[in-house]
């Protein structure tokens, strides 16, 4: 009996992943989904987040090249959705997932008023064990790996250098590539967003080659400042890379001999200037909370301590000086705020402190 043919075991199966970029072995995943489930649902995490060296394509280009490998009646049964980090807490991001599901999910025909038999579905090594372990209402189904395929080494290929990223779609991406997915990325490759990437790559390499004599990987401490007053927080604008022109949390890193939350008024008194006394600010200070996410930061290892200053409502908002050479500083309304707009993972910071839900300020 042909594929087509075989009667599907459940009525919808959950995919969730990157997809940094699609490669042949999610393409495998979804293919073997498509046979056992009536409806597949594809989630594509990191949704509506800044380029990056992590995150280089948007989730409109992952959606629209995973749509590209599957003919007309594969895509009538895939749903692909965008799915919001919540890095520093899994049960928000869980509760975003079995709402997706929970609203697209359909019991086959003739189950009317029976719940779906649902599924998570993924490759046998990877995150895919991590997820189930959050979803145990939820079968489970295994797809053997694709071996030597690793969206991460793919990343690698593509944003070491220009030469070497031509090399690579030019020779060895079909081994790792949709046909579809290959075309796509040729033509990222000349775009000035890869441009940009490239630059970044360039500078992290020097940054890396700096610490290569150094006997163990180095961690490095940061702090940040969430300053809120009248629904509005404070951010800087990026002016050199990496994440040049993105919106970020005013901070940097902490001298020797200061301690973190000196080193955080410090940042503010210096950086963006902000003319509210430095009493005023530590009577407004509500909370503080470290930020270690593994991944957080491009440079590596890098921990944030992040204060919460809740200056009291009035009716102007402080004024912000110019630094010379600083970068330029304002105050941005809490419903602006875009997670693709923010560097690194700041927005999360904010969503952390300011205890705002999963979907919030999301298009």
């Amino acid at each position: 009996m042909s594929d087509a043919m075989q009667q599907p075991d459940f009525d919808c199966l959950v995919f969730i992943g990157r997809f940094q970029p699609p490669h042949l072995g999610h393409l495998a995943v979804i293919r073997e989904a498509l046979k056992r489930a009536r409806q597949v649902i594809v989630l594509i995490g990191s949704a509506w987040q800044a380029r990056s060296l992590r995150n280089p394509w948007r989730f409109e280009e992952r959606r629209d090249m995973l749509r590209s490998d599957f003919n007309g009646a594969d895509n009538a049964r895939l749903e692909i959705e965008p799915l919001l980090d919540a890095l520093y807490n899994d049960d928000v991001w869980v509760r975003d997932v079995q709402r997706k599901v929970r609203d697209i999910a359909r019991p086959s025909q003739g189950k009317q008023g029976k719940l779906p038999r649902i599924g998570l579905i993924g490759a046998s090594r990877g995150q895919s064990s991590y997820f189930l372990s959050l979803f145990p209402q939820w079968e489970s189904v295994s797809v053997p790996l694709v071996d030597g395929i690793s969206a991460s080494r793919i990343r690698e290929r593509l944003f070491h250098s220009r030469n070497s990223a031509s090399d690579y779609l030019s020779t060895g991406a079909a081994h790792d590539l949709p046909a579809n997915v290959h075309r796509a990325l040729n033509a990222f490759h000349e775009s000035e967003a890869s441009q940009q990437l490239l630059e970044e790559q360039q500078l992290l390499e020097q940054y890396r080659s700096a610490w290569a004599q150094a006997p163990y990987p180095p961690i490095f401490v940061t702090v940040n400042a969430v300053v809120v007053q009248s629904g509005h927080v404070l951010l800087v604008r990026r002016n050199a890379a990496p994440g040049k022109g993105l919106l970020a949390l005013p901070g940097g890193f902490i001298n020797p001999h200061e301690r973190l939350q000196d080193a955080c008024l410090r940042e503010l008194r210096e950086r963006v200037r902000l003319k509210v006394p430095e009493p005023v600010l530590k009577g407004s200070l509500r909370d503080q909370r470290l930020f270690d996410n593994p991944h957080r930061s491009w440079r590596g290892r890098t921990l944030a301590e992040a204060f919460y200053f809740a200056l009291r409502p009035e009716q102007r908002l402080p004024q912000l000086k110019p630094a010379k050479g600083g970068e330029q500083a304002r105050w941005v309304a809490l419903a602006d705020l875009e997670p693709d707009t923010l560097f690194e993972d700041h927005f999360f910071i904010i969503q952390n402190f300011l205890g705002l839900p999963a979907g919030w300020a999301v298009p």
